[in-house]
């Protein structure tokens, strides 16, 4: 410890112990005046308030985060990396520093992979952080095929993926995309320990079924057969738009192609033509 450190912090599952000083952290953040300070029941006065000794168990939070916020507190500025980025953007939001949630959104939208996008992603939703989710999608209609098939894709909540899913932009053909979240329903439902026709149906509505061609139709009956994944009356529909030779009766975005939906012959009577 500092010779005049007066606050011991005993950090994450190991109990690691960091050193600090109470004044310092007393003035910049409120969240940290909270716990250090505090006013003896039944007294009127803040001047006659007890600091509380600690020290101070932070079982949850991992001690390279946890450092990378003493750092920001003591000199404005932060070392990330992108095993923790995520976390100190979520350790910022939960002790209200606006500042290093700035910092650590720069650093998060800098250094963007493939793996990690998804996650970033949900975070930033989370967060409210409309900048970075606008971000992400980006980065995900640009490798989409990529993207599909980490992890952190099958980790989403069913409302972050409906919203990927509603993008025009992304760069993978529709039976992919079937197939991608039929994985990342099974995973859900094995998680959330419920039915995969439930814990899809969000997403399940952004498939764009009147894409795909007859014999495609035919397998995605057989796959569904197995799971229910698509409700029957979607896949009814998507016949119908190819009974009736335009997209009849379904929502005119389902009948779109994307940006890599591979071409089909039937597709020149969807409607709109507009792509």
């Amino acid at each position: 410890p500092s010779p005049c450190s007066d606050v011991t912090f005993v950090v994450g599952p190991e109990q690691q112990k960091v050193f600090a000083h109470r004044c310092v952290l007393v003035c910049r953040c409120q969240a940290f005046r909270g716990m250090l300070t505090q006013v003896p029941v039944g007294s009127q006065d803040s001047s006659s308030s007890v600091p509380p000794q600690g020290p101070f168990i932070l079982g949850s939070v991992q001690p390279e985060v946890f450092l990378a916020v003493i750092e920001f507190l003591y000199t404005n500025s932060v070392t990330l990396n992108s095993h923790i980025a995520l976390e100190v953007l979520t350790s910022s939001v939960e002790y209200g520093l606006q500042d290093l949630c700035k910092l650590c959104v720069k650093f998060i939208k800098d250094t963007l992979s493939v793996e990690q996008v998804c996650e970033a992603l949900q975070a930033a939703v989370a967060y409210g952080q409309t900048d970075l989710q606008q971000h992400c999608l980006a980065f995900i209609e640009g490798c989409t095929a990529a993207v599909v098939r980490t992890q952190g894709f099958r980790e989403l909540s069913d409302v972050v993926l409906a919203r990927v899913l509603r993008s025009d932009r992304l760069a993978v053909d529709e039976l992919d995309l079937v197939q991608a979240v039929r994985e990342w329903a099974h995973v859900s439902s094995a998680v959330l320990e419920r039915p995969v026709p439930e814990v899809a149906a969000l997403p399940v509505r952004e498939l764009r079924l009147p894409l795909l061609a007859p014999s495609e139709l035919v397998t995605l009956e057989s796959h569904n057969q197995q799971d229910l994944l698509i409700p029957v009356e979607s896949i009814a529909a998507a016949w119908r738009a190819h009974a009736l030779r335009k997209g009849s009766g379904v929502p005119s975005r389902l009948c779109r192609p994307r940006r890599g939906t591979r071409p089909r012959d039937h597709h020149r009577h969807l409607e709109p033509h507009t792509k």
